[in-house]
């Protein structure tokens, strides 16, 4: 028996999210997202680019679908886009958009593959930006009619649900840094933002009460802090950055307060929320979704934003194209430390993966061996995690394809099979017939070197 087999009936699957990968963003009645409008403001996206086209999935599903079939996949997280649905975020209902989902759900389930469907990656409907997007607290009540009338057109035959995907990014990205829509650069409105996103969350988990079945969680991305040193102002300087990225969104839900952290980072401004608020923001979840990358060794620095804390690079050890190091005993922490905090609620790996440089060999082969490396280490280290005790029954690789990858456009490829962007044609990587192995073997060739 191998040492690194995985636990019977284990989800091995992979990941998109809607605008990343289907294009044809406005077909059959569809409305703009924020992501739509963003894109087309000068200089947001490196090379000016969109997903206007994307990996053309709208259209394509089906030979995607068999793609997944082929490498032996059990399951398919996929996000599906509010715009398509409520072409003006609330109101009418557009039943093409449905029946679309309703489409691409029938034919995963011919082939075999479970589906995972997140009702939330990020593409907020732009009528709804226009209406203050998530600072406003109506975006509760919005978010919930959506959901209600997705889980009640698709609950029948998806039996896993996810309500957000990293929330602290559409917060983080969108209202602080302001990199990604709708572009805002300040910390008046971040608490706010966090509250109704977890609000959202809540009362989408009421409506699959109502309607659904099967199971339904919370996808949050997960980045251990180590500091740089054992000093005093060190060590709390990681205690900021990890209450700000990791328990944000989790100690609410699983524990019914913010971090007391939060209020002490005075530039926040951080409010008391309502008793009954949080009340609502710990609805029981059925699992939670981690989505992990990578670590950040941290430092105090009284200049570094509001948080004082300045990440230090590490020299000496691998980093992907964006710039993240490659650390897999960070995953194996991390899911430790959930654990450790939170008990034993089930978990999804909903998102591991890497960017590189995919380099061409004999006959067009795409032997992208870095990523093969990243993928093996992250898999053993996940597999340690559950050999001490780690529930976790399922693991996403992201991406299943190469795609629009948000501000850095087509220029970073997460795949596991290469899209040419003028061809659309499909080529399956090295690390797709790796990843496809593992599937098969329920881990066991991760025993031996690829």
């Amino acid at each position: 028996m191998s040492r690194y087999e995985f636990p019977e009936r284990f989800l091995w699957g992979a990941a998109t999210s809607a605008y990343q990968v289907e294009g044809s963003p406005l077909a059959d009645g569809a409305g703009p997202s924020n992501w739509h409008r963003f894109c087309r403001q000068p200089g947001r996206i490196l090379n000016g680019d969109t997903g206007d086209t994307a990996c053309d999935h709208y259209r394509r599903f089906r030979e995607d679908v068999a793609l997944m079939k082929a490498l032996g996949l059990s399951a398919y997280r996929f996000s599906i886009a509010w715009s398509r649905i409520f072409p003006e975020g609330k109101g009418r209902i557009n039943w093409r958009g449905i029946a679309h989902y309703q489409a691409l759900v029938e034919t995963l389930l011919e082939h075999g593959i479970r589906p995972m469907a997140t009702l939330h990656h990020w593409d907020l409907p732009a009528a709804l930006e226009d209406l203050g997007g998530w600072a406003n607290r109506d975006s509760a009540g919005w978010f919930a009619d959506y959901a209600h009338t997705v889980i009640r057109a698709l609950g029948n035959e998806i039996d896993l649900w996810a309500t957000l995907n990293e929330p602290w990014v559409i917060m983080d990205a969108g209202y602080v840094s302001g990199v990604h829509p709708p572009g805002h650069r300040s910390l008046k409105d971040a608490p706010w933002v966090t509250h109704n996103l977890l609000r959202a969350h809540a009362l989408a988990v009421q409506a699959f009460r109502a309607d659904g079945r099967g199971q339904i969680g919370l996808v949050v991305n997960l980045e251990p802090k180590y500091a740089l040193t054992d000093s005093r102002d060190d060590r709390a300087a990681a205690e900021r950055a990890h209450a700000y990225m990791n328990r944000q969104y989790l100690d609410p839900v699983l524990h019914g307060a913010y971090p007391d952290e939060l209020a002490e980072i005075s530039a926040l401004h951080w409010p008391s929320f309502e008793s009954e608020d949080l009340r609502v923001i710990q609805e029981p979840i059925d699992y939670l979704g981690i989505n992990y990358y990578t670590r950040a060794v941290v430092r105090h620095d009284p200049s570094g934003g509001p948080l004082e804390v300045t990440a230090v690079p590490q020299r000496g050890v691998e980093h992907t194209e964006m710039g993240w190091e490659v650390y897999p005993q960070g995953l194996k922490d991390v899911l430790a430390w959930v654990k450790a905090r939170y008990g034993d609620i089930p978990l999804y790996i909903t998102e591991n993966g890497a960017a590189f440089a995919d380099p061409e060999g004999e006959n067009g082969r795409i032997d992208d061996t870095r990523r093969i490396a990243y993928y093996r280490s992250h898999l053993r280290a996940l597999h340690e995690a559950i050999a001490q005790g780690v529930d976790v029954r399922g693991y996403f690789a992201w991406s299943l394809l190469d795609n629009f990858e948000w501000t850095y456009g087509y220029a970073r490829r997460f795949g596991l099979v290469q899209v040419d962007p003028l061809t659309q044609r499909r080529i399956p990587k090295a690390s797709a017939g790796f990843y496809a192995e593992v599937a098969q073997t329920n881990g066991a060739v991760l025993d031996r070197d690829y």
